[in-house]
């Protein structure tokens, strides 16, 4: 691994062990250069209750590397989580910077009816 990532994830790991004090269900996202994914977590991390990425079949259309797709994702996924009947999450970064592509999935999440 290259120490870029190391230092991510060690931010990730430091910010998911604040999150499981709070006991509350964690939206996490992982973003590459092609794709973005993210999934609703249960407070313990053992089940997946929501998932929504670019890999969607509604979301394959056009680019899926950039702002307009990360928030169709986030709208997508905040519809599965109210769906499931999730109001409030944490956000999980996952130690990418809140810029670009994670904000904006985190704005749609939020205009889609998630708290966090």
């Amino acid at each position: 691994m290259s120490a870029k990532n190391d230092s991510r994830l060690r931010r990730a790991r430091k910010a998911r062990q604040r999150m499981r004090t709070q006991g509350a269900n964690r939206l996490s996202v992982h973003r590459t250069p092609r794709h973005i994914y993210a999934q609703v977590f249960a407070p313990a991390g053992d089940a997946v209750l929501a998932s929504a990425s670019t890999l969607d079949s509604s979301l394959r259309g056009g680019a899926t590397g950039n702002i307009d797709a990360a928030s169709a994702v986030g709208k997508l996924l905040a519809e599965r989580a109210k769906a499931a009947g999730i109001e409030k999450v944490a956000f999980d970064r996952g130690g990418f910077k809140y810029h670009g592509r994670v904000k904006a999935l985190a704005e749609a999440a939020r205009e889609g009816g998630l708290e966090f």
